[in-house]
C-alpha cells in the first residue's frame, strides 16, 4: 500500500519496523505487548513474499534525516508511551514524512508520543482506553482499498477495542467497529459505528493505522 507511486524515495524496496517501548510521560514503565516478536516476523514472511527488506530496531537512535532517506515506509509495530528521545529525531520523523515517506502505526502505536499534538494529527489520534478483549464485528468501509479490498462487508474478530480522541477530520477510514456488537458500559449511544483503522495523507507523506492488532 506505501510502498509504491508518489513518495517513494529509495531505489530499493526497503522498510523500517520500529518497536521501541519508552517510559510514561511519568517516567514509569508502561505496559509491553508480548506479541511484537510475531509481529516482527510476520512483518518479515511479508518482505519475503512480496520483495522487500526489513529492518528492525528499537533503537531511537535510527531516526536520523540521512537514515530514514533508506526506507520507503516506517512501521511502529506496538510502540508505545515515549518512543523517540531528543528533539532532533521529532525533527527528522517529520521531516521524513513532509519529503513523502510512508507511516504505518499498529495497535499500540497510538500511544506513542502522548504529548505530541504533531504526532497525534500524523497517526489519527492518541489512545484513551479500551474496554475487556473481546469478539466484535468490524464494519468493511471501503473494499476498494488494497487494505480492505479482500474482506466482506463485514467482519467477526476478537481484539481490544480501542478508543481514540484528537482524530483529525481528513480520515479516511477502512474499518469500523460496530459498537451495537460491544460489551462495554462507558461506549457511547449516539455512535453506530467507531473508526479503527484508516489512511491518510498528511504533509506531503502517507500514513496508515490499524487499531488492531493485541
Amino acid at each position: 500500500v506505501l510502498l509504491a507511486g508518489p513518495g517513494s524515495r529509495a531505489e530499493e524496496k526497503r522498510i523500517l519496523v520500529y518497536t521501541r517501548n519508552g517510559l510514561t510521560l511519568a517516567g514509569k514503565p508502561g505496559f509491553v505487548h508480548d506479541n511484537i516478536a510475531s509481529s516482527v516476523a510476520a512483518i518479515q514472511q511479508l518482505g519475503k513474499d512480496n520483495g522487500f527488506a526489513v529492518d528492525v530496531s528499537d533503537e531511537p537512535t535510527v531516526f536520523t534525516e540521512a537514515n530514514l532517506k533508506k526506507y520507503r515506509a516506517l512501521v511502529f509495530s506496538n510502540t508505545n508511551n515515549e518512543v523517540l528521545d531528543t528533539e532532533a529525531q521529532r525533527a527528522a520523523l517529520q521531516r521524513y514524512l513532509r519529503a513523502g515517506g510512508g507511516f504505518v502505526g499498529i495497535h499500540s502505536a497510538c500511544g506513542s508520543m502522548r504529548d505530541w499534538p504533531w504526532f497525534w494529527s500524523m497517526i489519527g489520534g492518541t489512545f484513551v482506553r479500551h474496554p475487556k478483549l473481546q469478539p466484535f464485528t468490524l464494519k468493511v468501509m471501503d473494499r476498494q482499498h488494497p487494505s480492505t479490498s479482500f474482506l466482506g462487508e463485514t467482519w467477526q474478530w476478537t481484539d481490544e477495542f480501542y478508543f481514540l480522541k484528537e482524530m483529525p477530520a481528513d480520515l479516511h477510514v477502512l474499518l469500523a467497529g460496530d459498537l451495537s456488537t460491544l460489551d462495554d458500559p462507558k461506549k457511547p449511544q449516539d455512535e453506530p459505528t467507531r473508526p479503527l483503522s484508516w489512511c491518510h495523507e498528511f504533509e506531503g507523506g502517507r500514513s496508515w493505522f490499524t487499531a488492531l492488532g493485541h
